[in-house]
């Protein structure tokens, strides 16, 4: 169980979503239920009959930003950038209230150190340094950065999703949750993109009490576990916040019997991190690095919405660790032979 090979399945190329379903709500759900192994298959906007006046259910507000700028070097050769610390960047200016921001740059050739990149009505960014892959830019001074990066950012979709951007929708819409609130992501919270206005106040209507959290996720979600035994794999942390009304909430849901349902690894993952081993949830904000496989005891989260993940990922593994590995690996064959789409704009499955 702590061979990355455990965690290998084969998934038919078709399987990986390039678009979104064409109504939020429209997507099928996979109900699992861990101590029968019974498993159901419905649509999201069913997911009304799973929840009731019992349940608190936790959202990720953070709003993936439009954080890859497309430019030039000096040379006039193309560059591509991908803002990784975009919320931290804009409360910490540099002492000139320029921007400093870690990115990912992609071009024929690496620029080199104090060149500058130019982009999109005016905006320019000088290479500061370059360490394991990652750059230091600063943004031009004086202007509007954040304003800018809404106007001429894209959307980082997942480097599986290959068709051209707003080729058929708008992404800026599509790949956001409808309570996204705080900017700081890279990528969404995908489990919270199944969610519309009309069945969040469905299930408010039906007594299930709502709380939002915050983590920005970030490019590590990406990347591949590059060891054979899991657990020398070191995890990437991301920038999280728990509101204090929240972690109220949460420790008086825990305390009258209420069931913690969450939505998406990001919530999972944050909520174990602040959990003490009691299952008590502190408040604040950090940066959250924890690895969640198999052996982890859970001593917050009774039930979890999330999609189906990629082979190998550490999210697969938080979900093995969640179900049982094999229960997971056989639900994931069942979801392949009645063609349940993947990845970010795939389906959903709802585990209890």
């Amino acid at each position: 169980m702590y061979r990355i090979d455990d965690y290998d399945y084969a998934l038919p190329e078709d399987l990986v979503a390039q678009v979104p379903a064409k109504r939020r709500g429209q997507s099928r759900l996979m109900h699992l239920c861990r101590r029968s192994g019974r498993i159901i298959h419905r649509t999201f906007d069913e997911l009304a009959e799973l929840l009731g006046s019992g349940d608190l259910l936790v959202v990720n507000n953070t709003r993936v930003i439009p954080g890859r700028l497309v430019g030039h070097k000096p040379s006039g050769g193309r560059v591509e950038v991908l803002i990784l610390d975009y919320a931290q960047s804009i409360q910490q200016p540099l002492v000139d209230g320029s921007m400093g921001c870690r990115c990912l740059v992609k071009a024929s050739k690496p620029p080199a150190k104090g060149s500058r990149l130019r982009f999109e009505q005016g905006l320019w960014a000088e290479v500061l340094s370059r360490r394991d892959g990652v750059y230091q830019l600063r943004f031009s001074p004086g202007r509007d950065f954040t304003q800018l990066v809404r106007t001429i950012g894209q959307v980082p979709l997942p480097p599986y999703i290959k068709r051209g951007q707003g080729s058929l929708f708008d992404d800026r819409s599509a790949y956001q949750t409808v309570y996204a609130r705080n900017d700081g992501a890279i990528a969404a919270p995908t489990a919270g993109l199944h969610f519309s206005e009309a069945l969040l106040a469905q299930l408010r209507q039906q007594g299930v009490q709502m709380v939002e959290i915050t983590l920005h996720v970030g490019y590590g979600t990406f990347l591949p576990v590059r060891v054979n035994d899991i657990r020398e794999h070191r995890m990437h942390s991301e920038w999280f916040s728990i509101p204090a009304e929240a972690a109220a909430a949460l420790n008086a849901a825990r305390a009258a019997g209420k069931r913690i349902v969450c939505v998406g690894t990001t919530t999972v993952r944050t909520l174990e991190f602040m959990a003490d081993a009691s299952g008590w949830i502190r408040s604040g904000l950090g940066a959250c690095d924890l690895f969640i496989y198999a052996g982890y005891r859970f001593k917050v989260v009774d039930a979890m919405i999330t999609n189906f993940h990629l082979p190998q990922s550490t999210l697969l593994m938080l979900v093995s660790a969640f179900t049982g590995r094999q229960q997971i690996l056989a639900a994931y064959t069942e979801a392949i032979m009645q063609r349940y789409r993947f990845f970010s704009y795939g389906d959903a499955m709802f585990i209890e």
